[in-house]
């Protein structure tokens, strides 16, 4: 397994007027003041794929701003099978929990789809602006709500869906999330992350180009009609972004 995804060893000052720059929608969501407040802190870091952002059980001492690329947040047994519960992107962080009174990580988080860079706030800055600043404490736990909501849809979809369904789900969760409409990820690591057989990512993405929504090339899948591929996805998929989008701003390409 790789390390935990490690920080550049120092912190830096993101540049005056920052927020407007800066990649991550829960960070630019913040008034100014508030995000002065913590700018001094946030320690860019790098995000390369598969590197391990959270390990269950580690203590959360810090929380992380993706600014680009797709983390797939992981439930680990103890035999180390892992089923994604949740993804998180620039419109998120990780380690949400904290504020919630949770010591710990439960879950796995680790960069599947694409790189670039985070940005690493210390657990304790965090608990001190939410502290001083309520609007800001409230702010991030709107984006829990949101994010259980995922959760939530991410187990009835895998309840009552069939595969296709499921599959356009997670594929536009993913072109949520990233810059283009090319998808960098092997069949096999998406039967991993949908919890079937790498066969099965296959023949059901063979329906899906069938249908026009998307093209696919051995390590790449290709968002050829992203209106068509919400129609396939049905109720499975917009529940939880059309919260996202009420609660904290614009968020994601979808037509809805």
């Amino acid at each position: 397994m790789a390390e935990p995804l490690r920080g550049t060893g120092h912190y830096q000052r993101v540049q005056p007027d920052a927020a407007k720059g800066c990649g991550n929608l829960l960070l630019r969501s913040l008034p100014a003041e508030q995000f002065s407040y913590i700018s001094p802190y946030l320690e860019p870091v790098p995000l390369n794929e598969g590197h391990v952002i959270v390990a269950r059980d580690e203590p959360i001492d810090f929380v992380c701003f993706p600014e680009a690329g797709v983390t797939s947040v992981s439930d680990v047994l103890a035999d180390g099978t892992r089923t994604e519960v949740a993804l998180i992107g620039r419109e998120g962080m990780t380690n949400a929990q904290l504020l919630l009174g949770c010591e710990q990580a439960s879950h796995e988080a680790s960069v599947q789809i694409g790189g670039g860079r985070s940005l690493r706030l210390s657990a304790d800055v965090l608990r001190d602006l939410c502290a001083t600043h309520p609007s800001a404490n409230r702010l991030f736990l709107r984006f829990i709500h949101a994010l259980s909501l995922q959760t939530a849809r991410t187990l009835a979809s895998n309840l009552r869906d069939p595969t296709e369904k499921r599959l356009s789900r997670w594929l536009l969760m993913c072109h949520d999330r990233i810059e283009g409409d090319d998808i960098q990820l092997l069949h096999e690591h998406i039967g991993r992350m949908l919890g079937v057989r790498r066969a099965t990512v296959t023949d059901t993405l063979h329906l899906l180009e069938g249908h026009g929504a998307v093209r696919s090339k051995r390590g790449r899948i290709t968002v050829k009609d992203r209106p068509l591929l919400e129609h396939l996805a049905g109720t499975a998929y917009g529940f939880a972004e059309e919260h996202y989008r009420k609660l904290i701003g614009p968020f994601g390409k979808g037509v809805r």
